[in-house]
This record gives C-alpha cells, sequence and structure tokens, in this order.
C-alpha cells in the first residue's frame, strides 16, 4: 500500500509498505480522506511542538473498516467511521480524572506515533466514532470540529454572552459553530477580512472584528464597554495570546486553542484585578465527538463548507507546499483516496 512520509521538515516521500493485520483489539481501516490541519503544516514547516521525524502525519480521516475480529468490533466491513485520534494510558493522574484527552503519556496519531497518510490504518477497537449518515468529507470534518466544541465546552459558554473568539481558521471557525450552538453572543476578530466574511456567512457569528482596526474600541463598542465575558484564541499567536486581556470583562476567562512553542506573559495586575480564569483546551473527548457527529446530521453545523482544496495521496509530496502559501486562500486543504 502506499504512505507519505514527511522524512523532515520540508521534505516528504511516498514509499510503499505491507498493509497492517489487524491485531486483537484492533481494527483495519481504509481511508477515504485526509483533513490536513495546522498541526500537518507545523510539522511542514518544523514549527510543531511534541514533534518527532520521520513521521506519518495526518489525524482527521474519513474511513471504512476494512477488518477487525472480537466483541469490541461492533461494525461489518464498509461501515463509515472515524476514530479518536490520541490514545491515553487509561491509567495516569489525568486518565483517573476523566481527562484523557491531557494524559501525561497521550500518543496523538500523525504527532507522537504514525497516522493516516496513508491508503490502510490500524488503530484500537475503542476509538471508533460512528460515521453513519455522514459524507466522506464530512466524517473528516468531525476530528477539527471536536477541537471547537470541546474549547466551548470546557469554557461553559453561556446563551447570550459575549464571547470572542480570535482566528477564523478551522479550528476558530469550529470554535465559532459550537459557541454559537450554545447560543452566544460571537465576535470574530481576524486580520484576514476574505475569513472574516466566510465565519459570518456560513456559521453566523454576529459580529466581526479585523484585529489591525481598533478592536479594543470596536468591542467596547459591541458590548456596551463591559468587555467580552470569555475570549477563546485559535491562533497560538504569540502577541494574539498577550493582547487577549484587554479584551475581557472583570470575572472573564480566557482559553487558548492554538499552540506555539515560545512563553507568554500577562500585566499581573491586569490579570489580577479581573480574576481571570486562564486555562487551555487540549484536543477533545469522546462526549465532543458525539456531540459534533449529532450536530452534523442534524444540519446545525455546515462542516463540508469548509473545505476549500483537494488533492490526492500521490501528489502530497508536490502540492502540499502550496497549502502554505497564503495567495491560495486556503481554508480547509483535505486529501482524498477515491
Amino acid at each position: 500500500m502506499k504512505q507519505i512520509i514527511c522524512l523532515e521538515p520540508g521534505k516528504f516521500e511516498q514509499r510503499e509498505v505491507t498493509r497492517p493485520v489487524a491485531e486483537p483489539g484492533k481494527v483495519i481501516l481504509k481511508v477515504k480522506r485526509i483533513g490536513i490541519c495546522g498541526t500537518d503544516l507545523h510539522a511542514f514547516e518544523g514549527t510543531q511542538p511534541f514533534f518527532t521525524y520521520p513521521r506519518v502525519l495526518g489525524h482527521e480521516l474519513a474511513c471504512e473498516i476494512a477488518e477487525g475480529q472480537g466483541p469490541e468490533i461492533n461494525f461489518k466491513a464498509g461501515h463509515p467511521v472515524t476514530f479518536i485520534p490520541y490514545f491515553p494510558c487509561n491509567n495516569c493522574i489525568a486518565c483517573r480524572n476523566g481527562k484523557p484527552n491531557c494524559c501525561t503519556k497521550i500518543q496523538g496519531a500523525g504527532v507522537h506515533i504514525d497516522g493516516g497518510m496513508t491508503e490502510f490504518i490500524q488503530v484500537p477497537a475503542y476509538s471508533l466514532i460512528d460515521g453513519e449518515g455522514l459524507t466522506s468529507d464530512e466524517l473528516a470534518m468531525v476530528e477539527p470540529m471536536a477541537i471547537g466544541a470541546h474549547a466551548v465546552r470546557i469554557t461553559e459558554i453561556q446563551k447570550d454572552e459575549y464571547v470572542l473568539i480570535i482566528g477564523a481558521g478551522p479550528i476558530g471557525l469550529g470554535v465559532m459553530a459550537f459557541a454559537k450552538v450554545n447560543g452566544a453572543r460571537v465576535i470574530a476578530m481576524d486580520v484576514n477580512n476574505t475569513r472574516l466574511e466566510f465565519a459570518q456567512k456560513y456559521f453566523g457569528v454576529d459580529h466581526l472584528i479585523n484585529a489591525l482596526e481598533n478592536p479594543v474600541e470596536q468591542i467596547a463598542k459591541i458590548t456596551g464597554n463591559e468587555m467580552v465575558t470569555a475570549v477563546i484564541d485559535a491562533t497560538g499567536n504569540k502577541r494574539a495570546i498577550e493582547g487577549s486581556l484587554e479584551f475581557l470583562a472583570h470575572g472573564g476567562r480566557i482559553t487558548l486553542v492554538g499552540i506555539q512553542k515560545e512563553s507568554f506573559c500577562f500585566s499581573h495586575p491586569e490579570f489580577h484585578k479581573r480574576e481571570t480564569t486562564l486555562r487551555s483546551s487540549r484536543n477533545a473527548t469522546r462526549e465532543d465527538f458525539n456531540q459534533v457527529v449529532t450536530n452534523i446530521r442534524n444540519g446545525n453545523v455546515n462542516v463540508s463548507a469548509l473545505i476549500s482544496h483537494r488533492i490526492t495521496l500521490h501528489s502530497v509530496p508536490d502540492q502540499f507546499p502550496l497549502l502554505l502559501d497564503p495567495q491560495k486562500g486556503v481554508i480547509k486543504a483535505i486529501i482524498e483516496l477515491d
């Protein structure tokens, strides 16, 4: 079978490898679609933390069952599925406290272990998510949308509260979508007006702000000078993170979804006087995946609208670098295998 491996930053290679054989408690999946996310792009650039090379990238997958046996295999061959691509130890303090998404020994497909840029992949049966009723395109979007759903859930977004979401990339758009599902009044902020307009057209955000055009004044005007009670950063940009505090109401909370390698800092007096809650949001849980699948099935979230570019598996070494070009206008690219 064909497999694409990232040998080192900036270099892909296609290889022929042996198709895996199902082990007890595991299932072989035929890969149909692979979503390309920021993790993959940053790995290619060499700026992704928690990363080693060589590595088979890819963890946003639409698949169908190819083979697998045992009582934990509940689907027949050909059944559409995706899976939770971060595998916990189930024994550490985080796992015991119901937080397998931040397991101390977590193994993320395409990050710590090889992922899905391949024709067939073996995964634990317990990680499967039923994809009945979803298209392959929709299934490939479940994992990134689950990242957004998780951030919204742990931030405890409430109906009618003002929420500022910084970054209108795929993850930020997912955050916006589920903040709207929760009934929030969503303010989207980015430096790209095209992406902001996309967020409003397809995800119904309430207000758009270009971060280069006096954002503090704009947010004060929108909120009646009270500012927002929640900020969710989906950029991982140091300057954006450090600037988020000036948009926050007293008693508010900040959640960081984006990640970068550097340290960041806040003014302690400004942070303190707000009694600010600061937290990170890592990965997602089965609860979040199930919420996403339900909302796609119900038509509450239009994930297919995100897909702007398509490439094939064999074209990855040549086409992948082009996806980093801002002039291409990529919102979400996927790799097609059928």
